[in-house]
């Protein structure tokens, strides 16, 4: 008896992640991670709460001056870091 459906173990871990949701948690989990590479040491520092909730970043930082310098570039930091992980996750970012 021959099997003729045979897929690679790669396709089958990506569709079972597809079907569990939890390809979202782990995108959502590199996109912090990407925070923190693109932005470096400094900014990390600052920050005292980072979550993803729903395609949003929020970023809890503890420096005022620090929060409104990145709330000017906040367009261009979600296209960094979406850039950075080469899909589109981050759709807008909450300063607080």
């Amino acid at each position: 008896m021959k099997r003729r459906n045979f897929q690679p173990i790669g396709a089958v871990i990506s569709e079972f992640l597809k079907d569990s949701n939890i390809d979202v948690r782990l995108n959502e989990t590199k996109a912090l991670q990407a925070w923190k590479d693109i932005l470096g040491p400094s900014v990390e520092r600052c920050t005292r709460e980072l979550y993803v909730r729903n395609g949003v970043l929020y970023a809890h930082l503890t420096s005022a001056v620090l929060r409104h310098e990145l709330q000017m570039s906040r367009s261009n930091l979600i296209s960094r870091i979406n850039q950075h992980l080469g899909i589109e996750i981050i759709k807008d970012i909450v300063f607080r």
